[in-house]
C-alpha cells in the first residue's frame, strides 16, 4: 500500500530512476518488478498500470535515459550543420550519458551473453531510433558535400560512439595518468572522425592508392 499520495507522472518518473539502479546492481535477471515497487515505495500493482511487463520497463529505462541525446538530434535543425561542432556537441552529451549512468552501462557489457531475449530485443528496438537519428544527420552531410559518399554511415556511428564508451570505460578501469583529459579525449576522438569521413580525407587516401 503506498503511503504518499502521487501524480501518474510522478510515479512513473520515481518508477523509472528506482528501475535503474535496481537494473545496476541486480542485473536484467536478478532485478524483479516487486522490489523495483518496494524501493520506490508504490505497489507492484501501481507499477504494472505503467509498465505492463519487466521486458517493458527495461524498455523504458532506456528511453528514458536517452532522452536527451533523442531531444538534441530531434532539433537537428538547430544544429551549426558544422560537423565538428555539432559532433563535439553531441558527444558530450553521449559521454555525459555514459558517466551519469556508468554502472548500468557495465551491467548491460557484463550480462551481455545471459539477457533473456526478450530483454535484448526491447533493448536494441528502444536504442536504433537513437542510431538512425545520427545516421541521418550524417546523410544530410551527405548532401550537403561534408560527408564522403562513399562511407558506409551505420558503420561509421557505431565506430564513434564506439570510441566514446571504450574511452568511459577506460577511464574508470585504469586511473594511471595518460597524458589527456576526458575533454581532450573527446575532442580528438570527434577530430579523428570528421576527418575520417569528410571528402578530403577520403579523396586523399584515393590518390594515395592509385599512386601506389
Amino acid at each position: 500500500m503506498e503511503k504518499v499520495k502521487r501524480s501518474p507522472a510522478k510515479t512513473r518518473d520515481r518508477l523509472l530512476k528506482t528501475a535503474v539502479e535496481v537494473f545496476a546492481t541486480e542485473g536484467i535477471a536478478g532485478a524483479t518488478t516487486r522490489e523495483i515497487a518496494r524501493i520506490a515505495g508504490v505497489n507492484e500493482i501501481t507499477l504494472f498500470r505503467h509498465f505492463q511487463s519487466k521486458e517493458q520497463l527495461l524498455k523504458a529505462v532506456v528511453h528514458y535515459i536517452t532522452a536527451l541525446q533523442a531531444e538534441a538530434l530531434d532539433n537537428q535543425d538547430e544544429w551549426t550543420q558544422d560537423l565538428r561542432l555539432d559532433l563535439l556537441h553531441y558527444g558530450q552529451i553521449y559521454s555525459n550519458h555514459l558517466e551519469e549512468h556508468e554502472a548500468l552501462v557495465r551491467m548491460f557489457i557484463g550480462e551481455a551473453k545471459r539477457h533473456p531475449e526478450e530483454a535484448l530485443r526491447v533493448t536494441q528496438e528502444a536504442l536504433i531510433p537513437l542510431r538512425d537519428k545520427l545516421i541521418a544527420y550524417l546523410r544530410n552531410g551527405v548532401t550537403k558535400g561534408i560527408v564522403s559518399s562513399d562511407v558506409d554511415l551505420a558503420l561509421a556511428i557505431d565506430s564513434f560512439t564506439g570510441m566514446l564508451l571504450s574511452g568511459m570505460l577506460r577511464h574508470h578501469i585504469s586511473p594511471i595518468p595518460r597524458g589527456y583529459s576526458q575533454e581532450q579525449y573527446l575532442e580528438g576522438c570527434v577530430d579523428l572522425f570528421v576527418r575520417g569521413i569528410s571528402p578530403l580525407a577520403v579523396n586523399s587516401d584515393s590518390l594515395k592508392n592509385h599512386l601506389i
